[in-house]
């Protein structure tokens, strides 16, 4: 077995859940998503972000607003909606759901 190649597939499957997570806590830009993924050891890059960022918005689960910065141009802050904020209590179930098996198996 390919661990590396296991850790990447399980990083993957789970990285919609995080930015989702982030992003109920607070609005967030996309390098400040990326940069909170890293500091949580879920190393992703910006192209992988970004077209995640697209599809949750297309599927209804985000928003987004332009906001002028001080530091370069215009930042596009992402949010979850009321869709989103009920698909992230679904995946919080799923994954405790989830937890709770590979526990029970681990025991």
């Amino acid at each position: 077995m390919n661990e590396e190649k296991a850790r990447s597939q399980m990083r993957k499957g789970m990285l919609e859940y995080c930015v989702m997570l982030l992003l109920h806590r607070e609005e967030c830009y996309a390098s400040d998503i990326i940069n909170r993924l890293k500091e949580a050891d879920l190393i992703v890059v910006e192209g992988t972000i970004y077209p995640l960022l697209s599809r949750l918005k297309n599927d209804g689960l985000l928003s987004y607003e332009w906001r002028e910065s001080t530091q370069g141009p215009p930042r596009k802050y992402y949010v979850l909606t009321p869709l989103g904020e009920q698909s992230l209590a679904k995946l919080d179930t799923v994954w405790n759901e989830l937890v709770n098996t590979v526990n029970f198996l681990k025991s």
